[in-house]
């Protein structure tokens, strides 16, 4: 399950790219998950995905 609170989501989500994912979309179509969800939800806080860190920052 993917978590519906932001900075738990911020944490999974990084957490999921730097040990499993090479980047968003693999995560995401691995997950069953909504790309444009995350990447609003963390936008939220103030995070953006960084494609050459593959992470959100």
């Amino acid at each position: 399950m993917i978590p519906k609170d932001p900075v738990m989501l911020l944490s999974f989500i990084n957490l999921k790219l730097r040990d499993f994912y090479s980047d968003l979309d693999q995560l995401c179509d691995e997950l069953d998950a909504d790309r444009d969800e995350i990447v609003e939800k963390l936008a939220g806080i103030d995070y953006h995905y960084d494609e050459g860190k593959n992470q959100f920052v």
